[in-house]
């Protein structure tokens, strides 16, 4: 059996017997040793000599920032990330004041949850990296795709509810980045937002779809009561922190509900 059926298996198996939100593997571990990632390679013995160049590489890249003068021992780390990776994809602008482009606050965002995550630099920026590289790649047609899904699963859900967004012109102005291009990176807090990673990173984003129609349901009274695009848009940008546990695990029912048990079902 496979690395993959294995895995695969286990997580079947424990959402079976009712420990829907456990992974034998979270997320941060799989980014680590998934060949498929391009991190590191399959053959476990091969990890120390690989991580001994990445963290050459990752000091390599600093340094020219340094050089260049795009980075400095003040500038926070998240930054640096976002220099490190620009560098490395041939997108470092002409000068460090150049203003962001949507795509740079998206990969802060990103970074920033998982420095919260992860304490080693060298650890974060390559697991930054990849993340973002498979949402780029990966997921590129997939994204774009779920705020129509979104309406799909909300209508089946709650069509009453839906009605109530059209009627205020909200449905195409709700958090859809925040969501869907930013992972939830920061709207839901470290614990939840890693339950809700690890199914993207084992192969499905269509489980972003769910935590958004969650919330929405979680929610309902008080979107509801609300009658404005603005304040709608700005409630779900900011919902309280105390339910996300619970969001994300019955949207993790609602995943099973209507695409079965997937295992890599983007």
């Amino acid at each position: 059996m496979t690395e993959d059926s294995q895995r695969n298996f286990r997580s079947v198996y424990y959402e079976k017997v009712g420990f829907r939100g456990v992974e034998e593997k979270k997320s941060l571990e799989i980014l680590l040793k998934d060949d498929r990632l391009g991190i590191l390679p399959p053959h476990h013995e091969s990890h120390a000599q690989v991580m001994l160049w990445r963290k050459e590489q990752y000091g390599d890249i600093l340094h020219a920032l340094k050089v260049v003068r795009f980075v400095s021992e003040a500038t926070p780390l998240v930054e640096v990330y976002l220099r490190m990776y620009q560098l490395e994809c041939g997108k470092l602008p002409r000068s460090p004041s150049f203003p962001l482009e949507p795509e740079d606050e998206v990969f802060l965002a990103i970074a920033k949850a998982v420095e919260e995550m992860v304490e080693d630099s060298v650890d974060c920026y390559w697991i930054i990296r990849c993340f973002v590289n498979q949402l780029n790649n990966k997921y590129r047609e997939s994204l774009p795709q779920l705020p129509k899904a979104f309406e799909q699963y909300l209508n089946l859900e709650d069509s009453r509810l839906l009605s109530h967004l059209k009627t205020c012109s909200a449905l195409c102005k709700l958090p859809y980045d925040l969501w869907f291009k930013r992972c939830f990176a920061g709207c839901l807090p470290e614990s939840s937002l890693q339950r809700v990673w690890d199914k993207v990173i084992s192969g499905s984003c269509k489980i972003l779809v769910f935590v958004a129609v969650e919330i929405l349901l979680t929610f309902k009274i008080k979107v509801m009561a609300l009658n404005s695009a603005e304040k709608i848009t700005k409630f779900l940008e900011n919902i309280p922190q105390d339910s996300s546990d619970a969001i994300v695990s019955k949207a993790i029912d609602l995943w099973h509900k209507h695409c079965g048990t997937p295992v890599h079902s983007a």
